[in-house]
């Protein structure tokens, strides 16, 4: 649920507690992503899954596809036909009652989660404009009137129409307006069609050809231009209506999306709703407890105070009528709009067409492809991903792989056998030998001091990493969760033989090479600085320092904020010196840049104060007697202080490439997930893509597990080759 009506879930849930004094609610907010993964790991594998789940609707298929058990054909959702009564479900309209394979699995208490045409219409009628716009001329004739130079200085100061038209969900609307359709009726893939070509055309002649949307736009930079009174139109989503209405600064009036006048149909975004599920391991008290809470969170009380304060379109039958909703015009606009759309499809697939339209769309508005290239790149894509989602489901095992499978299996008992031998005869005995000697006591309590540490590391860490060498070696995915079985390398040489998985690997040691180069050069720089006389030395260490003392992905935020085209810090800057704005995110060299000067910025002052210690710890002694002979200052720094550092510098810089190595919040929230086109990922953003998106978790263990070889080599070897080094 988005944050702006948690109050009011807050406000509900509080109520209930009191008219249900015997029943404890314990909310708990996720964001989308976080939530269906989240509950699909707490719900397949444990006992504590929520009793509720509200979420959108696109979620169902990847719920219902996962089993409770190998045994069990239950999903980790419940059909609400075996719970709630007919006469219950009955209030409901049909678009409420969502059905996958003929089981209804989602409730929804609002209906629509569907985009539409936002106008300000003050910035309307200060160019002679009265109404907004009804077809698709008319939205770029309108679009041409309202982008405007305001103070003649050759800079847009106020856009035609905004939105976040590097998202697929903005893209849809379009689609289906020339006529097209995402899946046919057997749920292949139809992106490479005429309609994905007009609509890729449409958005890149907006940009390009008429100008009336911005270079570079965002969800952020879309909402706050629009808040800011900075663009007439914007096409965005039912959730964020409220804000706008509220806005001192819009005059808000709600369209419909235009006709395209090539088809003769509105632009059809799709709609879906978002609604409550019911755990299937929720049974007894808790499940009545459940059922109650769902029926008073969806009640007419309830979702007339929803439809009230948020505009979100009721989902029961008696407030289809009422007055309260058929006299507001925001709701009466938002129902035009839900019959034009098109139902968005709830089957795990959908997941896979997201991320194929994706870069296919980036690649259209970047230049690299053209709306031809892209419609035919979209659809291999998406039929790549989705076979890659059931690549191994059903997969008969070779006579090689069974062969491989019985060799890790001796292996595994040969290493069990190895480590009992070890902890019997290096551990056990050597704690049993001669009770009563002081060794012999010391070393039990060493034991037993150590040993919650032991116990938490081993729960953390040691069981997590064997267990994921043990999924390296399987078949597990989404559809084989609990019946997956090991299939020996399978998936090892599948990572290897991907052409993906070395330019990858090339980009992660540019972008690790790169960090830990400038977080050295820089670090000891400044740490030779501070080591000197210095009038404000501790105001200087405290402000160098504060970048590691912010939480990274607030960092990461602020960073993505100023690297925007057209408002964002960098580019204000470069400008006052006569440099022209960069698309700093829109392109792929210049988002992967932007990605590395945030985290050489938030790994300096590691370095640093790593540095800072090493020179004061160095005699000054040294320094004089170096002075006595006539060294200079580079003589001194070459001869002494790098010597000196590099015992101090080298453990530091072997965890800054691992660190660096494995850095995935900065890549990820720089470029908000591998954009452009998935073009910046390094290893472990790539990796979390495949676990987290496509559910191809076996690929992913096995493709994690290459990431830490990779880097127990390089570790081992550098340390050692240090120590070499050193002792030459």
């Amino acid at each position: 649920m988005e944050p702006s009506k948690e109050p009011l879930l807050k406000e509900l849930i509080a109520e209930f507690e009191a008219a249900n004094p015997d029943i404890e609610v314990n909310a708990l907010h996720k964001g989308t992503e976080e939530l269906r993964t989240g509950f699909q790991t707490v719900a397949a594998f444990t006992n504590t899954a929520p009793e509720l789940v509200y979420g959108p609707s696109d979620n169902l298929g990847a719920f219902e596809v996962m089993k409770l058990s190998d045994s069990n054909e239950e999903s980790i959702i419940a059909p609400l036909e075996d719970i709630l009564s007919p006469e219950f479900l009955d209030k409901f309209m049909d678009q409420a009652k969502f059905l996958y394979k003929d089981h209804i699995y989602m409730l929804a208490d609002r209906l629509g989660n569907h985009l539409s045409l936002c106008c300000n219409m003050e910035l309307f009628r200060e160019v002679g404009l009265e109404r907004p716009p009804e077809t698709l001329a008319e939205l770029i004739e309108y679009g041409e009137k309202l982008t405007r130079d305001l103070d003649g200085d050759g800079t847009i100061d106020q856009w035609g129409l905004v939105w976040n038209y590097n998202e697929p969900f903005w893209y849809v609307p379009f689609f289906g307006g020339y006529g097209g359709e995402v899946f046919d009726e057997n749920n292949v893939p139809q992106l490479d069609s005429q309609a994905a070509i007009d609509a890729f055309q449409l958005i890149v002649d907006m940009r390009n050809k008429y100008k009336i949307i911005p270079e570079e736009c965002d969800y952020n930079i879309a909402d706050n231009k629009f808040k800011q009174g900075r663009a007439a139109m914007l096409v965005n989503g039912d959730w964020s209506w409220n804000d706008y209405i509220k806005s001192d600064k819009v005059d808000f009036q709600l369209a419909t999306l235009p006709i395209i006048e090539k088809t003769g149909m509105y632009c059809k975004p799709m709609i879906s709703a978002t609604g409550y599920s019911i755990s299937s391991r929720t049974k007894g008290e808790k499940l009545d407890a459940a059922v109650k809470l769902l029926k008073y969170l969806t009640s007419e009380s309830a979702q007339k105070r929803f439809a009230v304060q948020h505009k979100s379109f009721p989902s029961l039958k008696t407030l289809q009528t009422d007055p309260l909703f058929t006299e507001d015009k925001v709701l009466q606009v938002s129902a035009r709009q839900i019959e034009v759309g098109v139902p968005m499809p709830v089957i795990p697939e959908m997941r896979a067409a997201w991320d194929a339209m994706r870069p296919a769309l980036q690649n259209v508005v970047a230049g690299a492809l053209t709306p031809a290239e892209g419609a035919a790149y979209q659809q291999k894509l998406a039929l790549e991903k989705i076979n890659s989602m059931y690549e191994d489901a059903g997969l008969v095992v070779t006579t090689g792989e069974k062969v491989m499978k019985a060799v890790l299996y001796i292996l595994g008992i040969a290493l069990g056998i190895y480590l009992c031998y070890v902890f019997i005869f290096k551990f056990l005995k050597v704690l049993l030998r001669n009770s009563n000697s002081v060794i012999t006591r010391n070393n039990r309590f060493a034991v037993v001091m150590v040993m919650p540490a032991a116990v938490l590391l081993f729960g953390v860490v040691l069981y997590p990493f064997i267990y994921n060498i043990v999924i390296s070696f399987s078949n597990m995915s989404m559809t084989n969760i609990h019946s997956w079985r090991v299939i020996g390398i399978g998936q090892y040489l599948k990572v290897l033989s991907e052409a993906i998985f070395y330019s990858t690997l090339w980009k992660t040691l540019v972008w690790t090479t790169v960090n830990v180069f400038f977080h050295v050069v820089l670090g000891v720089f400044l740490a030779v600085i501070l080591n000197r006389k210095l009038w404000g030395k501790a105001i200087f260490r405290v402000i160098l320092i504060l970048p590691w003392a912010i939480p990274q992905y607030i960092v990461a935020l602020t960073w993505r904020g100023m690297f925007m085209q057209d408002s964002g810090a960098i580019n204000l800057l470069l400008s006052k010196f006569g440099v022209d704005a960069i698309n700093w995110l829109s392109d792929p060299t210049l988002a992967f840049i932007a990605c590395i000067i945030t985290n050489v910025w938030l790994g300096v002052p590691f370095m640093m104060m790593i540095a800072l210690g090493g020179l004061q710890s160095i005699p000054h002694e040294l320094y004089e007697a170096a002075r006595i002979d006539g060294a200079g200052r580079w003589e001194q720094f070459k001869r002494i202080t790098i010597p000196m550092l590099k015992p101090v510098m080298i453990p530091a810089i072997t965890l800054g490439i691992v660190w660096t190595f494995n850095n995935l919040n900065v890549v990820w929230l720089i470029s908000n997930g591998g954009e452009p086109a998935d073009s910046t990922h390094i290893l472990v953003t790539y990796v979390y893509r495949a676990a987290f998106n496509l559910y191809r978790y076996g690929y992913a263990a096995a493709f994690s597990m290459i990431i830490f070889i990779i880097l127990a080599i390089f570790s081992i070897t550098f340390m050692n080759r240090s120590k070499v080094a050193e002792k030459a």
